[in-house]
């Protein structure tokens, strides 16, 4: 019979061997995201756009590394709807984290500078978010729902985290962790000391969010204001119109009175005469004053009511810039 000979060294030699190959299972079984994600960064070309977006944003440290695992590109309208679902058709999205990439849509409009950084930023801390163990997650929500109690008597804010409510039912924190982390300056020291692995200055995202932001409150609250002066000009004006016709009807009775009383001798005295003829001259000023007063303000309210169009029709250039799913027309 054939027998086959094992010598110790290589039996330990085996052993050695199905133990590291053991150990790197449970290596890559625990830290495979972090393998992946690393992969990914060596693998990753990104374009001067995509690492200009993540400068001036701000991103450094363990973010930025995070940020370029995601594979961030920048699409236009149609490549972006491919990828990022629009839940409702009210609301614009200018960024999702998918299948483990960032996607951005590419705002062209140069007034609304800003916004593509602040959006690489939000879908960054997706990523940060999703890599967090679940007791770093309940440390940080804990921070976070503190400086909600801070922002949630601010409208704008509460109906936002109410949308997400409805179109991402379960990911309030998540949320909360990229929106706090890009758009709010004065946060607790606790809670910036953990976004400071993810920014070299965080402060630069909240600034460029503030720009962009600011470009539509300056237009909404110019509109605001013009509506309010077109609307008070138009109950002044209404009022003084009816006020007129009844100051014009009531002076035209009474020269038509004086009229005929001079006419049938009742007014003969020159002096009678003259002070009821400027009596009424007087009246007559006063009313064609008036009537000059309205005519001025109907033409100022003619000229509110244009620059309102004008600012309505910025405001909806602006939204309709950040609206992905006003395509151009494709080419033939």
């Amino acid at each position: 019979m054939w027998h086959r000979n094992y010598s110790k060294g290589s039996a330990k030699s085996g052993l050695l061997t199905t133990f590291i190959l053991i150990v790197a299972a449970f290596g890559i079984f625990f830290y495979r995201q972090p393998i992946i994600d690393q992969v990914n960064v060596w693998q990753f070309q990104p374009t001067s756009e995509v690492n200009a977006l993540a400068e001036r944003s701000g991103i450094g440290g363990y973010g930025n590394f995070l940020y370029l695992a995601s594979k961030p590109s920048l699409e236009d309208s149609q490549a972006f709807n491919n990828v990022c679902n629009r839940v409702e058709s009210t609301t614009s999205i200018l960024g999702c984290y998918s299948n483990y990439q960032i996607y951005i849509y590419n705002v062209t409009d140069a007034k609304l500078d800003g916004v593509r950084e602040v959006t690489a930023a939000h879908e960054m801390l997706h990523a940060a978010y999703l890599r967090m163990s679940n007791s770093e997650k309940v440390k940080v929500d804990a921070l976070l729902e503190e400086e909600y109690k801070k922002l949630e008597t601010d409208t704008i804010f509460s109906d936002r985290m109410a949308f997400y409510e409805r179109t991402e039912p379960g990911q309030r924190d998540n949320e909360l962790h990229s929106v706090i982390g890009t758009e709010v300056a004065s946060i607790s020291p606790e809670l910036e000391a953990h976004y400071k692995q993810y920014f070299s200055d965080r402060s630069k995202v909240v600034a460029l969010n503030t720009k962009y932001i600011s470009v539509f409150q300056e237009n909404q609250n110019r509109a605001s204001e013009l509506l309010a002066q077109y609307n008070a000009l138009e109950a002044s004006v209404s009022s003084r119109k009816v006020q007129y016709q009844t100051d014009y009807q009531s002076l035209e009775n009474d020269i038509q009175s004086f009229n005929s009383k001079v006419t049938s001798g009742v007014i003969s005295n020159a002096s009678q005469y003259n002070i009821q003829k400027s009596y009424l001259e007087a009246r007559i000023a006063t009313l064609n004053a008036n009537r000059t007063s309205i005519i001025n303000d109907i033409d100022k309210q003619e000229s509110i009511r244009n620059e309102y169009n004008l600012v309505a029709s910025e405001i909806e250039k602006l939204n309709n810039s950040l609206d992905s799913t006003l395509a151009p027309a494709p080419s033939v």
